[in-house]
């Protein structure tokens, strides 16, 4: 079978399980009419592991939506441009792309302070800003507005579904490790509020917070080691982690001692660990390889057909977030940012994981995350003894986010 026959029969069958056909799009040749335009930024150079993969899954889905007629009778057009991984750089780059290229909403942004930034942005121009991967609660809570949404789980949910775990381990004495930044700062503080929650008796003895992607990996170890902790919560991620996960090893800081970790059983942070992949740590994660849900299988097929390598979170989060999109002008007849924004509140669609909704409480979607176990597999890791976790089952209720919300957004 050549390529392009195998291209042509995976995207038949996401078509038939219905991942596109929920946008309800137009029969009109989508390029018949002008352009919707849709603004992309991230950081593509800094931390490409994750984010090619997300600009891979944003053009399957790109494809998809096209050649099933575009939205409205119009083709879809993604403007992609790298965000620098630094707010003022970030900042620039979506005024460009508003002014300049005449995008009528933005999605992307990786790291949760450049979130943050763009989302305030969206605010005071008006204009839509999918999130899709800032893990910051900021977002969705404290600094919420009406015109800014996030597509993947925050580290309130997150942290919830690890200290569900780690709340049953036999261990009492904790040390946090966490890059000095809005993510690993509002990560350690959900996860210590909900583990002592559920137990009342366990203690932090150590707290090390290394500069984002500058870890002295040696003292963050010494120091762990030496405060004599029962456990480890660890929010590294990226070299970091690599880094984190060797000198750890090499000093036998997690022998005798359990790791709960945020993001290390996703394939962008776990796979450049090769061989030293740590056996056993609790995370969140995505098995790509072993996750047969039809929906999954479908998209897994489709991405592979058309890139010739297998599916990561970035992948998954890429390809929701235009679905999202193209959903949500489809629902609201138009591209006024406004007026997708109230379409996009309560609104559900299919994704590889699963239905997701994106709350109308606080726009912040239902899509949950797997947690597991991390096994070296060959030159690489996987998540095993894993078990999907609803989004939904693990926000706080409607109430609660209202206390948290600036008032009118």
């Amino acid at each position: 079978m050549t390529r392009r026959r195998a291209l042509g029969r995976a995207l038949s069958r996401v078509a038939s399980l219905a991942l596109a056909a929920p946008l309800a799009l137009s029969p009109v040749s989508a390029g018949a009419q002008e352009p919707i335009k849709i603004g992309d930024l991230n950081s593509y150079t800094d931390l490409p592991a994750f984010t090619i993969p997300y600009r891979q899954g944003w053009r399957l889905a790109l494809t998809e939506i096209n050649e099933s007629g575009g939205v409205l009778g119009r083709p879809i057009e993604v403007i992609s441009r790298d965000d620098g991984g630094a707010p003022g750089d970030a900042l620039t780059v979506a005024n460009e792309l508003v002014r300049r290229e005449g995008v009528s909403m933005l999605m992307g942004a990786l790291l949760s302070h450049v979130g943050l930034a763009i989302s305030d942005y969206a605010a005071q121009h008006e204009t839509l800003f999918l999130a899709s991967e800032p893990l910051t609660d900021a977002l969705a809570w404290q600094k919420g507005n009406a015109y800014t949404f996030r597509l993947r789980p925050g580290t309130y949910v997150q942290a919830a579904m690890l200290a569900e775990r780690a709340a049953k381990l036999d261990a009492k004495r904790w040390a946090v490790v966490a890059p000095n930044y809005e993510y690993g700062q509002s990560a350690v503080e959900a996860f210590k509020k909900l583990l002592k929650e559920r137990r009342p008796d366990v203690e932090f003895v150590a707290e090390q917070w290394p500069p984002l992607f500058k870890i002295d990996a040696g003292a963050v170890t010494q120091a762990i080691d030496r405060a004599e902790p029962d456990a480890i919560f660890n929010v590294t991620f990226g070299s970091d982690l690599v880094k984190f996960v060797r000198e750890g090893t090499t000093r036998g800081v997690f022998e005798d001692r359990q790791v709960v970790s945020l993001l290390t059983g996703e394939p962008e942070w776990m796979n450049p660990l090769g061989s030293d992949v740590p056996e056993g740590w609790i995370v969140t994660g995505y098995p790509w390889d072993t996750l047969d849900t039809e929906r999954h299988t479908a998209f897994r097929e489709a991405y592979e057909a058309r890139f010739d390598a297998p599916p990561r979170m970035g992948s998954v989060v890429g390809y929701t977030s235009l679905k999202a999109l193209a959903k949500a002008i489809e629902k609201a007849g138009t591209t006024d940012s406004a007026a997708v924004a109230e379409a996009m509140r309560g609104l559900s669609l299919p994704s590889p994981f699963g239905e997701i909704t994106f709350r109308a409480s606080d726009q912040q979607s239902t899509m949950g995350t797997f947690v597991g176990k991390t096994k070296a597999l060959d030159s690489r890791g996987q998540l095993i003894d894993w078990t999907y976790k609803d989004g939904a089952d693990y926000l706080p209720p409607a109430d609660q986010v209202k206390e948290w919300r600036p008032q009118g957004s």
